[in-house]
């Protein structure tokens, strides 16, 4: 059996342990909770910082691991990738300098910009408060905050959704500003936001399913930002609410920044996540990632069907194959969350019963403990997901299969249901 190495220990990684075991590799993970399934499913572990890459590498070199990937943004930020491939170690994420696409909001749009490929949103990098001031005074339109790097999706503010003038706005671009040094001012732009995730070798390019992402805590895509609630995909690996031509036009994106960095000198080899907006004319990059999204990518992943350790050496060896399969099914996933969650989080205990229902799964994420007895944190506890013929019923059995999980938590029952379904297709104009 082949031996890889595993950093992450949340959802998004407990499904790629799952993908990794099924494609009968030895997983050997490094992870900072104790999260049972990762547990059970490892020939070794460690209980350890994730970003603390001095131990991570002594413990992949002790192991012989012949593989490695990385799962969360933070571990990106460091030195572990480079220092693998310095070891010898192969690797199937990106390296240090390629993860910037993700961990600078700068240089990824300025990489749009040099380039002229699509989908840009007009922005301005402010480390001046005076200057910050008067850009913002001078907007005749609204905007959008954000940290430059990393912030699990809860540092980015809206106007309009988390602050209501610019006054509020200029606010709290100034923390922002008093804390990181930099921030960055984008102009807003509406209408559905998707995710579309590709495995690439840094020349070759393979998508995925696009899948849709939950943020906001409360139904209704209400409340505060959050770093997933849940997230859908459909089994013509678009989604009903989206224009013909929007998945096509979005890949095509994706290729165009993977072929800029490769030209730059700056190949990125992994996981790399546009999220985009479906607007009224156009298409438009929010964001890029360089990992599986969370939730996003246990939805991938879980109707995946291809080898996922074939496609992993791929990458790490440049030699991906452009088409990747996927079961024809439509998925819905909903995480189980402290009440709280997002604000005042009440961490708990779990107990997770027999799932009588042969098309729903349990994946477990900020936990510790049992399969069966979990203790949660102050994060994401345990994602439910569903296979289906439509969205909507997979939801319906997302839904059902909640009576088999006993504590105090809350998750958001509207992802992927009917009503939600019918109210995104008529705001987009699609007709049916």
């Amino acid at each position: 059996m082949t031996k890889v190495l595993l950093v992450g220990g949340g959802g998004r990684e407990d499904a790629i342990c799952r993908a990794m075991v099924r494609s009968e590799a030895s997983v050997y993970a490094v992870l900072k909770n104790e999260n049972p399934s990762i547990l059970r499913l490892s020939t070794d572990h460690r209980i350890m910082d994730e970003t603390d890459h001095d131990k991570i590498l002594a413990f992949a070199r002790e192991s012989g691991v012949e593989l490695a990937f990385i799962g969360p943004d933070p571990v990106l930020n460091t030195p572990l990738v480079d220092r693998l491939w310095q070891s010898g170690i192969p690797v199937a994420s990106p390296s240090l300098s390629a993860a910037r696409i993700e961990t600078s909001k700068e240089y990824m749009r300025s990489l749009l910009a040099r380039h002229g490929i699509s989908g840009n949103i007009a922005s301005r990098t402010f480390t001046d408060p005076e200057e910050l001031s008067s850009y913002v005074r001078d907007l005749e339109h609204e905007f959008v905050v954000k940290p430059l790097g990393l912030t699990g999706g809860k540092g980015v503010r809206v106007m309009g959704d988390h602050f209501q003038n610019p006054a509020e706005g200029l606010a709290y671009a100034k923390d922002i500003l008093d804390h990181d040094g930099k921030v960055l001012i984008e102009d807003k732009v509406q209408g559905e936001e998707f995710s579309l995730q590709v495995f690439t070798d840094g020349s070759h390019v393979a998508p995925m399913p696009i899948a849709q992402d939950y943020k906001r805590a409360y139904e209704g895509d209400t409340g505060p930002n959050t770093g997933g609630m849940g997230a859908i995909t459909d089994a013509d690996l678009s989604l009903p609410f989206l224009r013909a031509g929007i998945r096509e036009n979005a890949l095509g994106i994706m290729r165009h920044i993977i072929r800029a960095m490769k030209e730059e000198g700056n190949q990125f080899r992994g996981i790399m996540y546009g999220q985009f907006m479906q607007t009224r004319s156009d298409l438009r990059v929010i964001e890029v990632n360089a990992r599986f999204a969370d939730p996003e990518g246990i939805n991938v992943l879980h109707i995946l069907y291809d080898d996922l350790l074939e496609i992993l050496f791929g990458i790490a060896e440049g030699d991906l194959r452009t088409y990747v399969n996927f079961n024809p099914l439509s998925t819905a996933l909903k995480y189980i969350v402290p009440v709280g969650y997002g604000s005042k989080p009440e961490p708990g205990m779990l107990e997770v019963g027999d799932l009588d229902y042969p098309n729903v799964s349990v994946y477990y994420a900020a936990v510790s403990g049992s399969i069966s007895s979990v203790k949660m944190t102050s994060s994401r506890s345990l994602a439910m997901i569903a296979t289906g013929q439509s969205i909507e019923e997979a939801s319906d059995a997302v839904e059902r299969s909640m009576s088999c999980i006993r504590g105090n938590f809350y998750h958001r029952r509207d992802i992927g249901s009917r009503e939600l379904m019918k109210k995104k297709i008529e705001s987009a104009g699609i007709s049916t």
